[in-house]
């Protein structure tokens, strides 16, 4: 089984479009080798021709010119695409709005929980994907199911602490409205070969994601923000991790650490924000999640597992 990293950014990516701080700043400027990363997605196979994205960016088409493993066919017809299913991990707008790019009338399938599906078909915009061509599949949690048309790519998505999308939000409820489903893991194989786990949003490192996580090839997680109040202590927004829905890297309860008694082979930060100071090269940030086992993802790495 083969998983790229399509995009390895928070939402807005690196840099974000309208940020001016430091770290945004050397990536404007191509200074001090921060690298521009698109929002997160990743593409798994386990045949030629057949892939599955995990979470339409939208930085989607972006990401196909980028990997030729995702490019029509040369020798195919007219519209052809090897991309079969896209599965959604939550319906925040950096996982969901590259699914208007895939319009076309191009068969594939959405898979995704009854939460997510339903914020799809309240939004007629969605609808641009015909009915009659893009198959819409409720992903049930904690139950492995095949993803039609990959030779058996796996998937079994279970629940993760988060909160809901951000447009979403309740204030007037409990947990801003968030209800299980919200956010998802998936835990990815094939018949022939190991896991690999994609969490890409998670509040806090519960027993049961360390029960998910545990005995996996590679676990790809939320490397949002390396301190809970990093946004704000940089002055641009009040928000801290928490409240974004996204455990910090360090601190109390915080993620670097937190894995350290699973069986997991390979273990990367993914979904990392414009301010992260483990996007710089060779600062203490880089250092610290390195000493402590970890990889800082960026766009095109590849997994074999």
């Amino acid at each position: 089984m083969i998983v790229k990293v399509l995009g390895s950014g928070a939402g807005g990516g690196v840099p974000q479009w309208n940020c001016n701080a430091r770290l945004s700043r050397m990536a404007w400027d191509g200074a001090g080798n921060v690298r521009p990363r698109t929002q997160s997605s990743i593409a798994v196979s386990a045949a030629p021709g057949r892939w599955v994205i995990v979470n339409a960016s939208p930085d989607i088409r972006q990401q196909i010119w980028a990997t030729p493993e995702l490019q029509p066919r040369r020798d195919g017809a007219k519209r052809n695409s090897p991309i079969k299913a896209v599965v959604l991990t939550n319906g925040d707008i950096d996982h969901i709005a590259g699914l208007l790019s895939l319009r076309e009338r191009q068969p594939f399938s959405v898979y995704a929980t009854e939460r997510v599906l339903s914020i799809l078909r309240a939004n007629s915009v969605f609808d641009v994907l015909a009915f009659d061509v893009v198959e819409r599949v409720t992903l049930p949690l904690g139950q492995p199911i095949e993803i039609a048309d990959t030779a058996g790519v796996t998937v079994e998505a279970f629940a993760v602490p988060g909160k809901i999308a951000l447009y979403l939000e309740d204030a007037s409820k409990r947990g801003f409205g968030t209800e299980p489903g919200d956010t998802i893991g998936l835990r990815i194989s094939t018949p022939c070969t190991g896991a690999v786990a994609y969490i890409p949003g998670c509040a806090e490192v519960s027993e049961d994601v360390l029960h998910r996580v545990h005995g996996g090839d590679c676990l790809l997680f939320d490397g949002t923000v390396f301190t809970d109040t990093e946004l704000v202590d940089l002055g641009i927004v009040a928000k801290t991790g928490e409240r974004m829905g996204h455990v910090a890297i360090t601190g109390d309860g915080g993620s670097l650490h937190a894995f350290d008694g699973c069986l997991v082979r390979r273990k990367i930060y993914i979904h990392i924000n414009t301010t992260n100071p483990i996007l710089e090269p060779g600062s203490a940030a880089e250092a610290t999640v390195k000493e402590a086992g970890w990889e800082v993802a960026c766009d095109g790495i590849q997994i074999t597992v």
